[in-house]
């Protein structure tokens, strides 16, 4: 399993009673035909979904953490768990981002549901430059391990989506000014 960690000695206050800790850990790795597990983690906790190839869901994660470098304030997306529902609320707040995860039992009834009647799962508020440099790093590695026709051939019903994860790295290089490493070498 590859995982990317990107820590800061001490958290950051940002506002009364909510810090940034500046901590994340995010991976995706293919786990069987049309099968993948989600895994993301900070200081405090930790959550894994079993995600369904039902949707193209890492372009759908890819696109959405590439929203928040636009004026949309709030990406909302979603995982198949077959048959729940994994859906993830991203609201951008200046520089950091309040990351929720809710989970609701039944996908198809549940697709329109306000986010609010769905069990929290997992919940962090992170710099947007440590989302986008862990997301990105999550698809690269993926990249390198299974290549295209590899993550297809696994993934089954969607290719792996290189022009989502080389929009979402050009907006974090240009955007974020990162200095951690960053692999250029991959598309």
């Amino acid at each position: 399993m590859v995982r990317f960690t990107a820590a800061v000695p001490s958290p950051q206050t940002i506002t009364e009673g909510e810090k940034v800790t500046d901590d994340l850990q995010f991976t995706w790795e293919l786990s069987g035909s049309g099968w993948a597990t989600s895994f993301i983690a900070d200081s405090s906790s930790e959550h894994k979904h079993f995600v369904s190839y039902c949707t193209d869901a890492l372009a759908d994660l890819l696109h959405s953490v590439a929203g928040l470098y636009g004026t949309a304030r709030i990406q909302r997306f979603s995982f198949d768990l077959e048959p729940d529902e994994a859906r993830w609320v991203l609201r951008g707040q200046g520089p950091h981002v309040d990351i929720e995860i809710r989970q609701f039992p039944d996908m198809s009834a549940s697709f329109d549901a306000p986010d609010e009647e769905g069990s929290l799962c997992w919940s962090s508020t992170q710099r947007r430059s440590s989302l986008g440099h862990a997301v990105v790093e999550a698809g690269q590695a993926l990249l390198r391990r299974h290549g295209e026709a590899g993550y297809h051939a696994k993934w089954v019903r969607y290719p792996f989506p290189v022009a989502a994860l080389q929009d979402l790295r050009r907006l974090h290089l240009r955007d974020d000014n990162c200095q951690r490493e960053h692999d250029l070498n991959l598309p």
